[in-house]
């Protein structure tokens, strides 16, 4: 038997005036998504902003449903959109807002599986990392290179291939 680990390395700002102003443009735009999320049941919004190869961003927030299966995460939203609307279109960084309308969030909420595997398909479709870029409400910023870095041994089409 062999033990292997698995280690993931990510930047971490104090807060968004200390990322490049890409990276504040994208985040900002994530933040002003997450204000249109609807999110009556769980109080916790999520904006998400796409930039892409071609410079379009993209955006999307969560949309929660009275039948709690039936609603859809912010990131995929907005991957979604982007794969709709840019098909082929690699998308570069995504930046991910989320809050509770009660209580300032100071901690980076993490994509959920379900997000981390939608994007996980885009980044292993493109055949370039999908930088993830994380803040709460406010507090500090954490910049992972690449989604598969949050989804270590994830699935993808080249598993069904195989005979």
């Amino acid at each position: 038997m062999e033990e292997q680990q698995f280690n993931v390395t990510y930047k971490v700002y104090q807060g968004r005036n200390e990322l490049d102003r890409e990276d504040q443009v994208l985040l900002e735009k994530a933040s002003i998504a997450r204000e249109g999320a609807y999110a009556p049941y769980s109080n916790f919004k999520v904006g998400a902003a796409a930039i892409l190869e071609n410079g379009e961003i993209v955006v999307g927030s969560n949309q929660e449903n009275a039948s709690f299966p039936s609603g859809l995460c912010a990131e995929r939203v907005a991957v979604f959109q982007a794969g709709a609307r840019f098909p082929g279109v690699p998308i570069i960084s995504l930046a991910i807002s989320a809050g509770s309308d009660t209580e300032p969030s100071n901690e980076p909420a993490a994509p959920c599986g379900n997000c981390r595997q939608s994007i996980y398909e885009y980044e292993h479709k493109q055949g370039k990392p999908i930088r993830v870029i994380l803040q709460g409400s406010q507090g500090p910023v954490y910049l992972i290179n690449a989604i598969s870095d949050l989804l270590p041994l994830g699935f993808n089409s080249s598993q069904l291939n195989s005979q």
